[in-house]
């Protein structure tokens, strides 16, 4: 199983003027929290304020997309927001359902704020494939794509925020 990550960036980012807000799920826990970590770590990493990096969570992944919305018309003055969920497919069409809709949702929910949503939601087959991709899974092929959705905000925040 290759697990990647962002690559290298294409520029030097300085985020420490960037107000970051991390909207995600409560559902499978242990690697919603090291995806989470690994955001922060990697914002920090890039300079981003810790009093500038504000978390909130949503019951679930379908919720992501009205969560990031009603977060930033409640909350003003956010650069970028990270949308993280895990979902993991059981034997019935609801992973297909979800995955889709809350694609779907994000997409449309950062025309509508103007602001960049960083696609945080794991779609994974199993649950070792989950915290593999949240660093997690021991002495297997690991990479925290938290990491690189911190990345990935402070990017898109400098280059593309109004």
């Amino acid at each position: 199983m290759a697990v990647k990550g962002l690559g290298k960036l294409d520029q030097v980012y300085d985020g420490s003027n960037l107000r970051v807000a991390i909207i995600h799920a409560r559902w499978n826990k242990q690697v919603i929290d090291a995806l989470v970590s690994g955001c922060i770590k990697r914002l920090k990493e890039l300079n981003v304020k810790e009093e500038n990096i504000v978390v909130e969570t949503v019951p679930g992944s379908f919720e992501l997309p009205y969560g990031v919305e009603a977060y930033s018309k409640k909350h003003q003055g956010f650069d970028v927001f990270v949308a993280i969920g895990v979902l993991i497919k059981g034997s019935t069409m609801h992973f297909e359902y979800i995955s889709d809709a809350t694609t779907n949702g994000l997409m449309t929910v950062q025309s509508r704020i103007n602001k960049p949503v960083i696609f945080g939601l794991l779609t994974c087959l199993t649950e070792e494939q989950a915290l593999c991709r949240a660093g997690i899974d021991e002495g297997k092929t690991m990479h925290n794509h938290g990491e690189d959705w911190g990345a990935a905000a402070v990017e898109m925040a400098i280059k593309f925020s109004a």
